[in-house]
């Protein structure tokens, strides 16, 4: 299994970005996707979650301008992220939880907000 994160990039404070990661390989069935972010000297923490049922949630630090979403059909997970602050700049990495309870891991794409 293997997952591909896209659309990251360097964008000013109160823009938005969009990104998505699809998993591809042998998948049986996705449980759930979420997204995480590791900011500079920090470590790596939850940012949003989705079920296969659409339930979602969402950190604190992001409710109100992220929002995940997800197509089960592709395999893809995305994440629109708007009102963006410096404190959101971060290595953005998606998660997917197969129905077999394994995690398979993106390669992180990053995100970079100027003030």
């Amino acid at each position: 299994v293997q997952l591909q994160a896209s659309g990251g990039g360097l964008v000013q404070a109160g823009g938005s970005l969009r990104l998505s990661c699809t998993a591809s390989g042998s998948i049986l069935g996705i449980k759930s996707m979420a997204w995480y972010r590791q900011p500079p000297g920090n470590q790596r923490e939850w940012v949003a979650g989705v079920t296969g049922g659409g339930g979602t949630n969402y950190a604190d630090s992001v409710k109100g301008r992220f929002t995940i979403s997800a197509d089960y059909t592709k395999n893809t997970v995305y994440l629109q992220m708007n009102s963006l602050k410096p404190e959101d700049t971060a290595v953005y990495y998606c998660d997917v939880v197969t129905s077999t309870w394994l995690h398979y891991w993106g390669q992180g794409t990053l995100v970079t907000v100027s003030s």
